[in-house]
C-alpha cells in the first residue's frame, strides 16, 4: 500500500502542468523558419496526446515490485537456458517475460520532465532487476552440468554499433507507443531484445569467471540501456511534455545527450570496423587461394590467427595441379590489399582433374581422421570447453593431432554424479564430432542397477553404460551384488565391455549394486 501511495504521489508530482508547450528551442531562428512544419506537427501529432496520462502510466510501472522482481528473474532464467542450449526460441520466449522497459523508460521520461524524484525511483528499480537477473542467471549456471560456451552467449560478447542501432530503434518504438496509448507485449519484446540476453550472458561470466564473456556482455548492457532511457528522453522532449528545466539546462541536457550517444557510438563504430576487417579479410584471403590455383581446385575455407603479427593464414586447396609458390603469391595478394604482412601456410592435396574430383576428395578429407585437417580454431573451440567442464587451466588439457584425441582429468565437483559427467564428456564431443574425447571423471561411487521385475530394464541399461564408461576412463575393477539371472546378465553385458569384474550373489532382490574393487587411495 506504501508503494501504491508513493508511486500516485510521484504521478501527481509528475503531472502537475503536463499541459502541452513548445520545447524552448523552436522559438529560436531556426524554430520561425519552420513555423509551418511547427504548427502541422503540434496541431496534427502532439495535440491529441494526453501527456498527464502518459505521465501517469509510465511512473506507475517505473517502480520496484515483488512483481517485477519475480518476472525478472524469470524471463533472465528462461534467456539464460536458452543460451546454454544454443536454442533462439527459449531466448526469445524469455523476452516475452521482460519487465525491463518500464523502468528504463520512466527514467528517459523523467529525465526530459526534469522529475529528480521519479528518476531516482526508476534507477532504483533499474539496478534491483538488473543485480536479481545477473544473481539468478549466475546461480542456474553454477547449478547447470553445463558450463559450454554457445553461439547464443558469444553473440552478446562483442558489442559493435548495430547493437547500438537495434536498442535505438527499439526505444523509438516503445517510447512512440508509450506516448500514442499503443503498448503493449510486442513493444515489450522489442526492447527486452537489447537487455535480457545480455544480463544472462554477463551472469554466466560471472558463474564461470570467464572476464572476456563478464565483461562484454556488461558493455553490451549499459549501452543498449543508456541508449534506450536517453532516446525516451528525445522523444518526450520531441512530442512537447513540459520540463521543469530552464532554458539553459535544457540546452545543456540535449548537449549531454548528444555527447552521451557520441561517446557509445564512436568505439561501437569501431568495434563493428573490426568485425568488417576480418570478414573482409577472410574473404580477401579467400579470393587470392582461389586465384593461386587453377580452375576445379576446391578451396576450404582459412583460418586466420589475429593474435599474430605478422597475420597467420592457414587453410587447405583439393587441386588437380600442384602451385609451389601458391604461399608466397597469396601473400603477396593479401599484402597488396590489405596493406599488412601475411605469413601463409597452406596444404595442397593432389587430385584428379575429373569434373567433381576435387570437391568428391574434399569430401573424402572431410570425413576422414587426418590431424592436419584440424584447425587452430577447433582445437582452441574444444579446449575451452573441456576447460570449462573439467575446471581445470588449459594447460591440463592434452591433445594428440596426430590421432585427434583430446584428454582432461576432472576436478571434483560435489554433488555431480559418474552420470553428470559423462553427460558432460558427450556434450564436448557433440562440440567436435571429428575428435574423440576423453574425459576422466573424480572418484565417485557406481550407480546401481535398479531392476524391473527382476530384470534389467531401460533405466538399469543407463546405469551399465555409465558403469562401464567409468570403469574405462579409472581403469578400476568392479563388483557387483545381485541375485539370479539379472546379476549373470549385467556381469555379461559389462565384460563384453571391457570390464574387469567380480561378481557376489549376496545382493539385494530389487537391484544390483556396483562398487569398486580397488579405490584409489
Amino acid at each position: 500500500m506504501r508503494n501504491a501511495d508513493s508511486t500516485a504521489a510521484l504521478t501527481g508530482e509528475a503531472s502537475e502542468g503536463a499541459q502541452r508547450t513548445s520545447p524552448r528551442w523552436i522559438h529560436g531562428p531556426l524554430g520561425r523558419m519552420l513555423v509551418p512544419l511547427r504548427r502541422w506537427w503540434y496541431d496534427r501529432v502532439v495535440d491529441d496526446v494526453d501527456q498527464q496520462a502518459v505521465i501517469a502510466k509510465i511512473a506507475s510501472e517505473s517502480g520496484t515490485s515483488p512483481r517485477y522482481i519475480f518476472m525478472t528473474m524469470m524471463s533472465a532464467g528462461i534467456a539464460i537456458l536458452g543460451m546454454l542450449l544454443a536454442s533462439p526460441a527459449v531466448v526469445i520466449g524469455a523476452m516475452l517475460l521482460s519487465p525491463l522497459m518500464s523502468p528504463i523508460l520512466g527514467a528517459g521520461f523523467a529525465l526530459s520532465i526534469g522529475k529528480v524524484k521519479w528518476l531516482k525511483l526508476s534507477a532504483r528499480a533499474l539496478a534491483i532487476g538488473t543485480i536479481a537477473a545477473i544473481a539468478f542467471t549466475a546461480l542456474i549456471v553454477l547449478l547447470s552440468p553445463l558450463k559450454t560456451m554457445t553461439p547464443e552467449i558469444a553473440a552478446r560478447t562483442r558489442p559493435n554499433l548495430f547493437d547500438l542501432l537495434v536498442a535505438l530503434f527499439s526505444s523509438l518504438a516503445g517510447s512512440y507507443a508509450m506516448i500514442r496509448g499503443r503498448e503493449g507485449t510486442i513493444v515489450g519484446v522489442a526492447i527486452a531484445t537489447a537487455l535480457m540476453p545480455p544480463l544472462a550472458a554477463v551472469g554466466f561470466g560471472l558463474a564461470t569467471l570467464n572476464w572476456t564473456v563478464f565483461g562484454g556482455a556488461m558493455a553490451l548492457y549499459v549501452t543498449n540501456f543508456v541508449t534506450i532511457a536517453l532516446t525516451a528522453t528525445v522523444m518526450a522532449r520531441l512530442y512537447g511534455f513540459r520540463t521543469d528545466l530552464s532554458s539553459r539546462q535544457g540546452w545543456m541536457q540535449g548537449l549531454g545527450i548528444f555527447a552521451a550517444f557520441v561517446a557509445l557510438a564512436v568505439p561501437l563504430g569501431l568495434s563493428l570496423r573490426q568485425i568488417a576487417l576480418e570478414a573482409n579479410t577472410q574473404r580477401v584471403v579467400r579470393s587470392a587461394m582461389a586465384d593461386s590455383f587453377p580452375e576445379g581446385a576446391q578451396v576450404e575455407e582459412p583460418t586466420i590467427n589475429w593474435g599474430t603479427e605478422p597475420l597467420a593464414i592457414s587453410g587447405t586447396v583439393f587441386t588437380p595441379v600442384f602451385n609451389p609458390k601458391a604461399n608466397a603469391e597469396i601473400g603477396a595478394r593479401v599484402r597488396e590489399v590489405l596493406g599488412k604482412p601475411a605469413k601463409v601456410q597452406i596444404e595442397q592435396l593432389q587430385v584428379g582433374s575429373a569434373p567433381g574430383a576435387a570437391e568428391q576428395a574434399a569430401l573424402s578429407e572431410a570425413r576422414g581422421a587426418r590431424s592436419t585437417a584440424a584447425s587452430e580454431r577447433e582445437i582452441a573451440t574444444l579446449v575451452n570447453a573441456l576447460t570449462l567442464i573439467a575446471g581445470v587451466e588449459r594447460s591440463a588439457v592434452t591433445v594428440d593431432r596426430d590421432n585427434r584425441r583430446a584428454l582432461v582429468a576432472a576436478r571434483p565437483l560435489p554433488g555431480l554424479s559418474l552420470a553428470g559427467w559423462r553427460t558432460l564428456e558427450q556434450r564436448a564431443a557433440a562440440s567436435a564430432p571429428e575428435w574423440s574425447v576423453s574425459l576422466r571423471p573424480p572418484f565417485a561411487p557406481l550407480p546401481a542397477i535398479p531392476l524391473e521385475d527382476g530384470e534389467i530394464g531401460e533405466e538399469g541399461q543407463r546405469s551399465l553404460a555409465v558403469i562401464a564408461w567409468a570403469a574405462e576412463r579409472l581403469g578400476y575393477a568392479v563388483t557387483l551384488a545381485g541375485r539370479g539371472d539379472a546379476l549373470e546378465s549385467a556381469t555379461i553385458t559389462l565384460r563384453e565391455a571391457g570390464v574387469t569384474l567380480t561378481q557376489s550373489e549376496t545382493g539385494p532382490a530389487d537391484r544390483i549394486e556396483a562398487r569398486w574393487e580397488a579405490p584409489p587411495q
